[in-house]
């Protein structure tokens, strides 16, 4: 007889439940035949996911990848026990990254990691990821679930997303062509998107405010389920606009680093964004976390959307034209700023005017 045990050691009664993980895979099943596209339509559950890019239509694919999370939004869902929406988070920070390069989002691929796995939580997880691939046009064919106790609490999860977009090689995004005086529009976002929790919760903490309070700024919700508003997806706004005009020059998606860090990525080295902060209608939400941690307009601009979650560079002559359509796919949208000269120790990005938050 062993000296550790009068029982049989199981990898159940070590923490890992298998049978757990089945159940879950059954429940989410349907949610996933629901994102099935050309190119997919396989059966989840083999050893790898097939794709097949010839069923695409595309005549000289390039292929973009982006891996992303949503960070520390996940303290916010597990204290509210509110899962639903985290996986439209999972799916919008990758599927944004892929449409700046004019990318059209082909597949997606979940990691969902936690201490012990409650069937319930990862199907409402996996459900809400499979709403963003709906949203995005792209097919979840596949991903993985990891039971580790002793590595999360169990309560505690966390998740990881894997998507993979073409675009035609002689489209590739940034363009080549970007001038002086074009146009930069913005497009509003839904509200914090994704970035900048660590602060909000540091916020929140200091202010001695609970998840549970009535919002200060959103009516009708509490202050937990208005931070845990989705982030916007913009890929088939941008993909209408793309493909009915070809003249979107550039993209900018807006996460950490705000404006500051993320515009810059997608300009030239002899030129500079001049952004009229007048233009930008930041919610309220951003002023109540301006107010409450009594953050610098610069720090706001560095961290947070400020009310903008992608940024569109066109030509002067197109930019009326391209609006239209980015407003009839839904978008709301505003004239951010243009691209100017960048002289000698210029900044990166130059701000006019003040953030009204």
């Amino acid at each position: 007889m062993s000296d550790l045990t009068k029982n049989n050691l199981t990898y159940q009664n070590s923490g890992v439940n298998i049978s757990a993980s089945n159940l879950m895979l059954e429940k989410i099943k349907p949610f996933i035949k629901s994102t099935q596209r050309s190119g997919a339509n396989g059966e989840i559950g083999g050893f790898g996911a097939l794709f097949d890019i010839k069923a695409t239509g595309f005549s000289d694919p390039v292929l973009v990848a982006s891996s992303d999370g949503i960070g520390t939004k996940l303290k916010i869902a597990t204290a509210m026990n509110m899962n639903s929406t985290v996986g439209i988070d999972l799916v919008a920070m990758c599927v944004n990254d892929i449409i700046t390069h004019g990318a059209e989002p082909l597949f997606f691929l979940d990691y969902f990691a936690t201490g012990k796995l409650d069937p319930d939580q990862g199907a409402s997880i996996i459900k809400g990821i499979t709403i963003g691939c709906f949203q995005a046009g792209c097919a979840l064919i596949g991903g993985e679930t990891a039971e580790m106790p002793g590595l999360y609490n169990n309560n505690d999860y966390d998740l990881a997303g894997f998507a993979v977009g073409a675009v035609e090689r002689n489209q590739i995004l940034p363009s080549h062509d970007i001038h002086e005086n074009d146009v930069i529009l913005g497009l509003a976002s839904s509200g914090l998107h994704s970035n900048g929790f660590s602060l909000v919760r540091n916020i929140i903490n200091l202010s001695q405010v609970s998840l549970k309070d009535p919002s200060p700024f959103s009516p009708h919700q509490s202050l937990g389920e208005a931070l845990l508003t989705p982030t916007r997806i913009y890929v088939k706004s941008l993909l209408a606009a793309i493909k009915k005009t070809n003249k979107i020059k550039a993209l900018a998606h807006i996460t950490g680093g705000g404006f500051t860090e993320n515009i810059p990525r997608i300009l030239p080295s002899h030129l500079t964004a001049e952004i009229n902060l007048n233009s930008i209608k930041p919610q309220k939400i951003f002023s109540w976390l301006k107010k409450k941690g009594n953050i610098l307009n610069s720090e706001m601009l560095r961290t947070f959307n400020c009310g903008i979650g992608m940024a569109v560079i066109v030509g002067q002559d197109n930019a009326t034209r391209i609006t239209k359509i980015l407003e009839s796919e839904g978008e709301s949208v505003v004239h951010l700023g243009q691209v100017i000269p960048r002289k000698t120790e210029m900044p990166e990005i130059l701000y006019i005017n003040e953030l009204s938050v």
